[in-house]
């Protein structure tokens, strides 16, 4: 049977059971959690708290596919023991910067990383961010073509695919050697304003899945021809509900339409 997660960043303030409460309410039997500070577990934590909080959730049915995080060692140490196999991160440059050294640098960052996560058998997994950052699948293919896969992964995300302009099919072909993780959301650019110099201003919208850039139904095909193994993510992530219980909803609806895409 596929497995879905759902990303627990809109839930920053619930407590370990009503975060377990909302999870179950949804269906989902996985999540992406955001080891970071603020929430139910924080990164200068993770080794004592991490496992204690993933068995927590096991009991109850949930287990943590990935953490959104920054894979410092004791992070991926807390990982291999609470058995949460991969670390989702994006690389964000200064656009102020020379691209191009920015991504050297950060060649060198993987090059160490790629033999800690080997050590500790839990892989880091480059999310494709439009905007600043590796903007295109491509970008995060040439960053990650160079490392093993079973270290260094790609996180395929519908939403910035779309909004980078990209065929759904072209990236996932792009990164299905290192794909380790795909993302269900989506966005559209809507125009802000108008700069001072009279320039129209676009910024993404992020809205749900039906009414995106991407086509679901088109990347969820050629997944599926492809014989993707994997997660299927729900990220939670929405541009202007009005109350928690509209999120909720938003959730709901695309959760069961990417089911219907799935297991059709």
């Amino acid at each position: 049977m596929p497995s879905y997660s759902i990303f627990t960043k809109p839930w920053r303030t619930a407590s370990t059971d009503e975060l377990i409460e909302i999870v179950r309410g949804l269906g989902f039997d996985a999540i992406e959690f955001p080891l970071r500070d603020g929430y139910q577990v924080e990164p200068g934590s993770a080794e004592s708290s991490l496992p204690a909080f993933t068995r927590k959730l096991k009991d109850n049915g949930i287990r943590i596919e990935d953490v959104a995080s920054t894979p410092t060692e004791p992070v991926l140490a807390a990982c291999a023991a609470s058995g949460i196999p991969m670390v989702r991160v994006m690389f964000i440059p200064r656009i102020q910067r020379d691209y191009l050294d920015q991504e050297a640098q950060y060649l060198k960052e993987l090059d160490s990383l790629e033999r800690l996560c080997l050590k500790h058998g839990v892989k880091v997994g480059l999310q494709t961010h439009c905007g600043a950052g590796a903007t295109t699948t491509a970008d995060t293919a040439r960053i990650i073509g160079r490392y093993d896969p079973r270290a260094i992964g790609a996180v395929w995300d519908a939403a910035h695919s779309g909004l980078a302009g990209e065929q759904p099919e072209q990236s996932i072909d792009l990164a299905w050697s290192h794909l380790c993780l795909v993302n269900f959301k989506n966005a559209r650019y809507q125009m802000a304003g108008r700069a001072p110099t009279g320039e129209a201003e676009f910024r993404p919208y992020f809205c749900p899945g039906q009414d995106g850039q991407c086509s679901w139904p088109r990347a969820v095909k050629r997944l599926k021809d492809k014989g993707y193994g994997g997660a299927w993510c729900v990220p939670a992530e929405y541009s202007d509900p009005r109350s928690d219980d509209e999120l909720l909803d938003y959730v709901k609806r695309d959760f069961a339409w990417l089911r219907s895409l799935v297991e059709g």
